[in-house]
């Protein structure tokens, strides 16, 4: 960076030459199932080795901790997906509360959309003295 550094170029220029993080967690990714295979076919090749025991390493070395790796990597932006969906339905159920309150009274159907107090639907009943 040193060298970037002595030639003028400026921090932006140098941001862009960052991998972000999704790139990396797949090149780790990719790397490690790479180890995984050259390990099951050193497995399958070996005199005293077997196929079965290669797909077993594969299996337990390569595809389980990564998929459980990959998939706790992903819990924030399955999270960050649900909280926008709710917004998104927040937002929309407030849109159509305001178009449902700037209707006039007559035109929803509704009753009792003047904002005022319901009245009681059966005058209360009082003992007779």
């Amino acid at each position: 960076m040193s060298i970037l550094h002595s030639h003028g170029t400026d921090n932006a220029a140098l941001s862009s030459y960052r991998l972000k993080p999704l790139v990396f967690i797949h090149l780790v990714v990719i790397g490690w199932l790479y180890v995984v295979v050259m390990m099951a076919v050193a497995e399958a090749t070996n005199t005293t080795g077997t196929v079965l025991g290669a797909i077993f390493t594969f299996l337990l070395y390569g595809l389980a901790p990564v998929a459980l790796v990959v998939y706790l990597m992903g819990t924030p932006g399955r999270r960050r997906a649900i909280k926008q969906r709710e917004a998104e339905a927040q937002e929309a159920a407030r849109r159509a509360a305001a178009e449902a309150a700037t209707k006039e009274p007559e035109d929803s159907g509704l009753p009792d959309q003047r904002g005022e107090a319901p009245a009681d639907a059966v005058p209360p009943v009082r003992k007779e003295t």
